[in-house]
């Protein structure tokens, strides 16, 4: 408002902007109004903006991986690759800062990509070196999956790394798939054709259209880790939990809980016929070599001594 939040144009558009972005952060379809405070915000918003552009040329991002277990044989049955921002002068910035903005100022392409890239290397390197897990999977931005190249680039990944498309789990959330939903059904259809795992990601916390999902040629569900926290004293939580696992169930899904923090949850997923885990009580995000020691077994044929292998979970 003039006078009071600027005596120009520039001051004015800029105090907005910030407001507007704040509406955003909130949900959007909201209104705002400029407080000081938000000058610093935008300010500290525009610098994490200009750093991001740069990250993946300065080296700065990595990928940790969260093991995945099942809770029928405890054993790993997969991993998920999960990207780390570490700056030089802000530190570890949460994915939660950088994702959303990396989505409104287009860079996200380019981190999304660089994702794929890096995790099918990583995937190449495990299995030349170690017995196979099962499947290495992958975050995909909505803005991924509207380019229209993208089934042709997983492709290529996999001949150049020389992976199988069984060794890929792409992840969607539930919010994008929705959201669009024809585009979405064309791009999920090429990527089956490929034959990678597709999996819905935060179930439960987008608004899907049963008669929609059944159209969609997905493998895996994941409960969203909300509604894992309250389990299993929480009533509201644990009917959620059980009518998505019976859901998943009845589409002949595999059923994945992730956010599992202790026992109680796990005996409770484990009851009710969910199959698969991540979450802190298997494993923190781990670097590579550090997910390597602690959960993969060295291929036999690389033992020349005969010591015996790593153990598994």
């Amino acid at each position: 408002l003039y006078p009071q939040d600027g005596t120009d144009v520039a001051t004015l558009i800029r105090n907005a902007d910030a407001a507007m972005y704040r509406s955003k952060a909130k949900g959007r379809n909201r209104v705002e109004a400029y407080t000081r405070d938000l000058t610093a915000q935008a300010s500290e918003r525009i610098a994490l903006e200009h750093e991001l552009r740069r990250a993946v040329e300065r080296n700065e991002m990595s990928l940790c991986f969260q093991p995945k277990l099942s809770l029928k044989t405890h054993s790993l049955v997969g991993a998920e690759a999960l990207i780390r921002w570490s700056h030089p002068t802000f530190g570890e910035v949460p994915p939660e800062h950088f994702i959303h903005l990396a989505e409104e100022n287009g860079t996200i392409l380019q981190l999304g990509d660089w994702v794929l890239e890096q995790a099918c290397r990583q995937m190449h390197r495990w299995k030349r070196d170690y017995e196979a897990f099962g499947p290495l999977s992958i975050n995909l931005a909505g803005a991924q999956l509207r380019h229209h190249g993208l089934a042709k680039r997983i492709e290529q990944l996999l001949k150049t790394y020389g992976l199988k498309a069984g060794d890929l789990q792409l992840e969607i959330t539930e919010n994008f798939i929705m959201s669009q939903a024809e585009e979405a059904l064309a791009v999920l259809h090429q990527l089956k054709k490929l034959g990678v795992q597709l999996a819905i990601d935060d179930f439960g916390t987008g608004y899907s259209s049963l008669s929609y999902l059944k159209r969609l040629p997905l493998d895996i569900l994941k409960i969203d880790k909300s509604f894992i926290r309250g389990l299993p004293d929480d009533p509201h939580d644990a009917a959620i939990a059980r009518a998505i696992i019976a859901l998943g169930r009845s589409m002949q899904l595999t059923i994945i809980a992730e956010g599992v923090e202790n026992q109680a949850q796990q005996r409770f997923l484990a009851a009710e016929g969910c199959e698969q885990i991540q979450g802190y009580i298997v494993s923190l995000p781990l670097p590579a070599e550090d997910f390597a020691a602690a959960f993969l077994r060295i291929a036999l044929s690389d033992l020349s001594d005969g010591t015996g292998a790593k153990p598994s979970l």
